[in-house]
């Protein structure tokens, strides 16, 4: 089992690199830009095309079954349970079977939402909850897999 964490805009870096090492999981942090280089040797970094959802399209080509892949986007994580893997956000929050339909549906209505101005969109700021949250849902998952 390895680690995919689309990393552009990811909270959670040292946290999944901290966790990932505990249990010597192999991690790839996949970005559209340049990122701050980690020496470590079950750290890979990945840089991708600025094309739109090029890190998605690499991450997808690239995982197992299996796999655990940290994301906020949600139709990467809808593809990448579709090949069999597990996604969780940086919030903590898994993504499965069950409850990605309703994700999706709910991003579909907050496009809308927004796009006819009934919502400004704003997200609740990253916290130490989030992130406390994070650390267990993935330690969890680390700790339980194969």
């Amino acid at each position: 089992m390895q680690v995919f964490v689309d990393s552009d805009a990811c909270p959670v870096k040292d946290e999944v690199i901290k966790v990932a090492t505990r249990y010597q999981r192999m991690v790839t942090f996949v970005s559209n830009q340049g990122m701050r280089p980690y020496h470590l040797p079950n750290v890979k970094q990945v840089v991708v095309s600025a094309s739109f959802d090029a890190a998605d399209d690499w991450i997808v080509e690239q995982v197992q079954a299996g796999d655990v892949v940290v994301t906020n986007d949600i139709p990467l994580a809808s593809r990448s349970i579709k090949k069999g893997c597990r996604a969780l956000s940086p919030s903590g929050h898994m993504f499965n079977e069950q409850n990605i339909g309703a994700a999706m549906a709910m991003r579909e209505l907050n496009a809308h939402l927004r796009e006819t101005g009934e919502s400004k969109g704003y997200n609740a700021s990253f916290s130490k909850k989030d992130r406390s949250q994070f650390l267990q849902s993935f330690d969890r998952l680390l700790s339980t897999a194969g």
